[in-house]
């Protein structure tokens, strides 16, 4: 393709045709366009690529579409329309800026008589396609990071609280921003997990592995959803995840399954919340309830059944919480909160 001679300039090319800029997601497996981008292309006079590697050629060809390899600049691509033609440029992952703007240029000088410019995508993202970028850019940061390589599961244990923590203080702040980004930091720590798992010997599973189950869990749970129960209230709802999942985990206990090393008063409400919802009428322990040698019911001595005596008075009030529906970590938070803008104040420090 060749530019306009320069006796004739720019200005000489009668340019009445159409340019299309097509453009493709690398997310969306090649092959798969839409019809007015197919459309396009078989009637276009030129269909123009400038990467040879592109991932949709072979597809392209294969339904006999004739690509040509080609970086035209936009004066070439000007001239390219010129009586009436239609050229098809096949963008690059990256886009053409160079091209667009060159385009750009010429249209704005107003020596040029413009052909029709259309932007057409030929594909769209599915939701949740940039996930697999969040894949892929974890694949290579595990295999070329000095930190990221070295990492197992237990040292990357204390990033999942930390960002747990910090993402349910994003939402208790009501910080649409921030919660973006922290929800980010908590899936970062999926992907993390589940990069690291692929290289374990004897049982390695991958993110589609973690995705796979939680999907089979959901559909499995939700039978109102994806069988033939009815659940029309909250309540209804709840009832079924509970049946269902009684009988996949088969749990002697209620109690089975609490997290023990999660914080002291988010434990006690979720034992009194399963003593509940079973039905179990279950009096709660007191700092007096001692055996004839003297120990309470846990084993503590009198000599520390003083400071335990605090904590079963903190484990009456997380009970009291739950019954109540309230969450117990949240409202000590809250108080916690209002309690360091007093301080804060006392000290004379403003905001």
């Amino acid at each position: 393709m060749n530019a306009s001679s320069p006796s004739s300039g720019p200005a000489a090319v009668d340019a009445t045709g159409r340019i299309v800029l097509l453009t493709t997601s690398h997310r969306v497996a090649p092959g798969l366009l839409s019809w007015p981008a197919w459309q396009a292309m078989r009637t276009a006079d030129r269909v123009l690529c400038a990467d040879g590697a592109h991932p949709q050629l072979p597809y392209l060809r294969d339904a006999g579409i004739a690509v040509e390899e080609s970086s035209p600049t936009a004066e070439d691509l000007v001239a390219a329309c010129a009586d009436g033609r239609t050229v098809v440029v096949v963008a690059t992952g990256e886009g053409e800026p160079a091209l667009t703007d060159g385009l750009a240029r010429l249209a704005g000088s107003g020596r040029v008589s413009m052909p029709e410019l259309e932007l057409l995508p030929a594909s769209y993202d599915l939701p949740g396609a940039r996930l697999l970028d969040l894949v892929q850019v974890m694949d290579r940061i595990r295999a070329e990071c000095p930190w990221s390589s070295q990492q197992t599961h237990k040292g990357l244990a204390k990033y999942a609280v930390e960002e747990s923590y910090e993402l349910v203080e994003a939402i208790e702040d009501g910080d649409y921003d921030e919660l973006r980004e922290e929800l980010g930091d908590v899936l970062l720590q999926v992907v993390f997990h589940a990069r690291i798992a692929e290289e374990d010997e004897e049982s390695p599973f991958s993110v589609d592995d973690v995705a796979g189950t939680i999907v089979a869990k959901l559909i499995h749970r939700h039978p109102h959803v994806f069988g033939d129960a009815t659940a029309t209230t909250p309540e209804e709802v709840k009832a079924h995840w509970l049946r269902t999942k009684a009988v996949e985990k088969r749990r002697e206990s209620v109690t089975d399954g609490v997290p023990l090393h999660q914080p002291g008063l988010a434990l006690a409400a979720k034992l009194a919340s399963r003593a509940r919802t079973a039905g179990l009428d279950v009096p709660l322990p007191t700092a007096d309830d001692t055996s004839a040698d003297g120990t309470s019911a846990d084993g503590t001595s009198a000599e520390g059944r003083g400071a335990e005596g605090i904590g079963y008075e903190l484990l009456a009030l997380a009970a009291r919480a739950e019954a109540e529906g309230v969450d117990p970590e949240a409202a000590l938070r809250a108080a916690a909160r209002a309690y360091r803008d007093a301080i804060r104040a006392t000290e004379g420090v403003v905001g």
